[in-house]
């Protein structure tokens, strides 16, 4: 069977989008895709080589692609002084990202302007270090400041009795150490605009991939102190500002009423999800929105008492709260659908 000849653009296109998970069989990967030939593929990859937007090292199999830095900066900002985050984004980062789609450039004043106000507000830190890294296919942007640290300042706040909890409270929404100036909403809503987002402190990170959904990850982390986000954003995303508001929005107000919580992040270790102490954990401020869904990915079981608080005692006490579950197995739905039964049969 002959290979289909296919334009350059779309090729060039695919193979500056695949290049960072293929950097060794990209070529491969492109040739079967468009039903052409290795030898085209390469044309195209020479192409952009000479460009300057992809990198080539090693020689014949040995050989990796890469995507090339077409901007690479950073600085360091004195805390002490005065400093707003609409003039740095203005003055330094908006400069950096230079001609990009309009609902690109939103997301990342939205995300940028409201990390960056974080530092300034929250972190009691002396210096803040920026870095941003533009590819053809993406630009991630850094901010590590030298403060407390996030997880040990939400620790402090609540009570909690380890600081990993505090990755349970951002994961929620609605929760700033800050009430009277801010809403709690920055974190919540820049995590889910982002192809990925990160925030490390201490022994504890927190990451939210939006290929992965609401698949939350919470592990030890090699970060000092002080707090470390990094945002990553694809340069064509179909992403809007609105299409992320409106999902955790309601039509009538747009008030934050809806957030997906990753019940996984109640587990350390080996840990299983068994009494009403860790439910009543997990339903901390859940009062404070409209539905709340909780996705069970990655719990494979929970037990009665748990189950019991989340969809029985809460739901008798907090009526106008709906609760969601979604991908539960059939152990965690067997234990729902238990306690759901017995909270119908007491009204």
């Amino acid at each position: 069977m002959s290979k289909v000849r296919v334009g350059g653009e779309p090729v060039r296109k695919f193979l500056i989008e695949n290049l960072a998970e293929h950097p060794s069989d990209i070529v491969r990967v492109t040739a079967e895709r468009f039903g052409c030939t290795r030898q085209a593929v390469h044309k195209h990859l020479q192409r952009l080589i000479s460009e300057g937007a992809v990198i080539q090292s090693g020689q014949t199999r040995s050989k990796r692609y890469q995507l090339a830095p077409l901007v690479q900066w950073s600085k360091q900002y004195d805390l002490g002084a005065a400093l707003a985050e609409d003039a740095v984004w203005r003055n330094d980062v908006a400069p950096l990202l230079g001609t990009l789609p309009e609902n690109v450039l939103s997301i990342w004043h939205y995300g940028f302007t409201e990390m960056f106000n974080n530092v300034i507000d929250h972190s009691a830190a002396r210096h803040v270090s920026l870095s941003l890294v533009k590819t053809a296919a993406a630009t991630t942007v850094t901010i590590y400041d030298d403060g407390v640290g996030i997880f040990k300042k939400i620790q402090a706040a609540l009570g909690l009795e380890d600081e990993r909890h505090a990755v349970l409270e951002l994961a929620k929404g609605k929760f700033t150490t800050d009430p009277a100036n801010h809403s709690g909403e920055g974190i919540f809503f820049t995590s889910r605009m982002f192809d990925q987002f990160v925030i490390a402190s201490g022994e504890v990170y927190y990451s939210h991939d939006f290929e992965e959904k609401e698949d939350w990850i919470l592990q030890a982390s090699s970060s000092g102190g002080g707090t470390l986000v990094r945002m990553v954003l694809h340069s064509h995303t179909a992403r809007t500002l609105k299409k992320v508001f409106d999902k955790f929005t309601s039509d009538d107000d747009y008030g934050f009423t809806k957030t997906v919580v990753p019940v996984k992040l109640m587990r350390y270790g080996d840990e299983n999800l068994v009494s009403r102490s860790q439910a009543k954990r997990l339903l901390s401020r859940f009062d404070r929105f409209k539905v709340v869904v909780l996705d069970f990915s990655g719990v494979a079981s929970v037990g009665q008492a748990f189950a019991d608080e989340v969809f029985r005692v809460f739901k008798s006490k907090h009526p106008a709260v709906e609760i969601v579950a979604i991908h539960a197995s059939s152990e965690v739905k067997r234990m729902i659908s238990r306690a759901t039964s017995l909270g119908a049969s007491e009204t």
